[in-house]
């Protein structure tokens, strides 16, 4: 599995060119499109600025000596790879396995060309079989939490080793165990007008490309 992420991820870097502004993803597939961003820098001379969507993209980025601006300080970012956990057919997905989402989406959105690198086992017919990141503040957390399990939507709080995940913008994140989401448009518009939510993991109408590498090889799907 490892080895198709890599693949998937080396291949978006194809889109990479000199003079762009490019979003850096966050998680175990986008690490390889970093790793392989930093190769060209340093071998190549590639000349771009990486935005990150992560603290832990930032740190990978300068280790590999890719200049870097911060979000704030640029309009438009040309092009940004990222993995995704799960794509169905419409080109939506669920993010924020990795718990970046709102930073991950606060990139994206003023990105021209989109691209998500994925394994053939993340395209799916209906989302929802990975469990949907919610983050919410921490203040009324657990009201929100309530909430969530009062519409069956079985949350839970994300943990690691016992201690509830924050995120790097200090945000908690509620994981919903829904099985399937028949409606990802509307769904994350309830979501997203809930009191307390900050953001959530569905990504709809944002991705322009999926990369996709399995046994057959690579394929690069498009967004009609």
């Amino acid at each position: 599995m490892e080895k198709l992420k890599k693949i998937a991820a080396v291949t978006a870097t194809q889109y990479v060119k000199d003079g762009m502004v490019v979003g850096l993803g966050t998680g175990s597939t986008a690490y390889y499109f970093v790793e392989e961003i930093g190769r060209r820098v340093q071998e190549e001379g590639l000349q771009i600025i990486g935005v990150t969507t992560s603290s832990r993209t930032t740190a990978q980025a300068e280790s590999l000596g890719i200049p870097l601006k911060a979000v704030d300080d640029i309009d438009i970012i040309d092009v940004t790879v990222d993995g995704a956990d799960e794509v169905d057919p419409d080109f939506n997905g669920i993010k924020g396995g990795g718990g970046a989402l709102l930073m991950e989406k606060i990139v994206a959105t003023p990105t021209k060309n989109y691209i998500w690198v994925v394994d053939e086992s993340k395209m799916v017919e209906k989302l929802g079989a990975f469990k949907l990141p919610v983050e919410v503040v921490q203040y009324g957390a657990e009201r929100i939490f309530r909430e969530f399990a009062a519409k069956g939507y079985k949350p839970s709080f994300r943990e690691y080793d016992g201690v509830r995940f924050v995120t790097d913008m200090k945000n908690f994140i509620i994981d919903l165990d829904l099985g399937v989401i028949d409606n990802p448009v509307e769904f994350g518009k309830e979501l997203k007008a809930m009191t307390g939510v900050v953001d959530h993991g569905l990504f709809t109408g944002m991705v322009n490309k999926v990369i996709v590498a399995g046994k057959d090889g690579v394929k690069v799907l498009e967004r009609p």
